[in-house]
């Protein structure tokens, strides 16, 4: 995960393109940097987990013509509009789970209970 932030940070060729501003906001929250860092269409959405499939059930920044916006999860509610990434980057924090811990390395662990494949 330090990797991924790392590449998108520096604008590794590898690496998904992402609004610079809005990473770099991102990243100076602890919380969110705890996250994994998936963006794509103009979003920066932050995964519980590094791998597909996605539990997606963070909130998201999303570019916009004067601003930033925050969404909820799956969502098209949006929670917030800001004039720096800064601001989205603490609305973000704000509306996170209690129990939004250190993204999982790989995919959503399934849980116990459920029918094998």
């Amino acid at each position: 995960m330090e990797r991924t932030w790392r590449m998108l940070r520096e604008g590794h060729p590898e690496a998904r393109r992402g609004c610079p501003e809005v990473i770099e906001a991102a990243f100076a929250e602890p919380r969110l940097r705890q996250l994994y860092p998936f963006p794509s269409h103009g979003a920066l959405f932050f995964q519980r987990n590094t791998d597909f499939p996605w539990r997606s059930d963070l909130p998201y920044i999303a570019t916009g013509f004067t601003g930033y916006l925050v969404y909820a999860a799956r969502s098209a509610d949006v929670l917030g509009e800001t004039a720096t990434p800064e601001e989205a980057a603490a609305l973000v924090v704000a509306h996170l789970p209690d129990d939004c811990g250190p993204a999982v390395e790989g995919p959503w662990p399934e849980p116990a209970d459920s029918p094998s494949k």
